[in-house]
């Protein structure tokens, strides 16, 4: 994970006064308060992710900070960027820190959302003769590497039996995938909404598997080592994440209107964003020991799968520091 994709359609928004993250060193005021006008936080975000959410909840009202958006396609990439300096922070699913832990990367995991299991499934096409997890085998099966379509995929395969080295896994970004899906190129694939939506809409695709059954499924707000080490930083992080998890209550509660405005930025039909919204209801919970013990199974199975190197701890990953900006009654 040591090459950094390019970053994907970077967008800008200026929220509150300016500044930039060289600046933020300047921000420490004599008397150790933190003047936050001049912190720059760099967000790494992912398609309908916590820039729309943020957006449509009215999260950035009065932000004292400039936060500089980053797109990606997945969380793997995200955090190659994370490791790499380019920017702070980023949320992903359950499956992206493991593999950029493996991988050495300086990472942090700092806030966490409990997602209903729902929000991914594998896919098969309308008219596929796949009807059991183990008519998979020998199959080409469409993913994206170290994402929580991985971690999926992997459980699903174990408890029926099989090894993922008896499939044909396709590392494919979305997109990519949903075209070789459409064009009947790939035999299933594993993917998380409102990819799942979209994919069921415009071609029929059916439902093989929820995501229910077989594991948890978190999120994660993932940071740089480098930017919790800076007082500057960790006084936006804060904030920033504390907006974020009132914004992700609020579109849990109300999943329609959020299907609304998630159309309307990001250009999918309504009928599209609202099945995606209504299985995407997300609550955040304090990165807790419960939190770590359900994720270190995946990444003890990762191991075990020969999937990444060597074995991990995950509590060596997580920095609870921000526990206390967890709404209360949310978890």
């Amino acid at each position: 994970m040591r090459r950094l994709l390019p970053l994907l359609g970077a967008l800008v928004l200026l929220a509150g006064c300016g500044g930039t993250d060289g600046a933020d060193t300047a921000a420490i005021r004599k008397d150790g308060s933190v003047d936050l006008s001049k912190v720059t936080l760099r967000v790494g975000d992912q398609k309908a992710g916590s820039q729309a959410l943020l957006q449509a909840a009215g999260g950035l009202t009065g932000v004292k900070y400039r936060i500089t958006w980053s797109q990606f396609t997945s969380g793997p990439p995200l955090l190659e960027a994370v490791n790499a300096g380019a920017i702070d922070i980023g949320a992903v699913g359950n499956t992206p820190p493991i593999f950029a832990a493996a991988a050495g990367s300086k990472i942090k995991i700092v806030a966490a959302g409990s997602q209903n299991p729902q929000a991914q499934a594998i896919l098969v096409p309308r008219n596929s003769p796949i009807r059991t997890i183990a008519d998979l085998r020998g199959k080409k099966v469409a993913l994206a590497k170290g994402s929580s379509a991985h971690a999926l995929l992997l459980g699903v395969l174990k408890k029926a039996g099989i090894g993922f080295g008896d499939i044909r896994p396709e590392y494919l970004q979305p997109a990519d995938a949903l075209s070789a899906f459409s064009g009947g190129k790939v035999d299933a694939w594993s993917i998380w909404d409102p990819y799942a939506a979209q994919a069921q809409a415009q071609t029929g695709a059916r439902i093989l598997v929820w995501g229910n059954g077989f594991g948890t499924n978190y999120n994660f707000n993932v940071a740089a080592a480098k930017a919790l080490k800076d007082k500057a930083k960790v006084a936006a992080i804060r904030d920033y994440l504390s907006r974020l998890e009132r914004a992700t209550l609020w579109a849990s509660n109300h999943p329609d209107e959020w299907a609304r405005t998630w159309s309307a930025q990001i250009g999918l039909p309504l009928a599209v964003t609202k099945v995606a919204a209504h299985r995407r209801i997300t609550k955040p919970v304090p990165v807790d020991d419960t939190v770590i013990a359900g994720e270190q199974p995946l990444a003890d199975a990762f191991s075990d799968a020969k999937l990444i190197p060597g074995r991990l701890k995950i509590a060596d990953f997580v920095d609870r520091r921000f526990n206390d900006i967890v709404p209360k009654g949310s978890s």
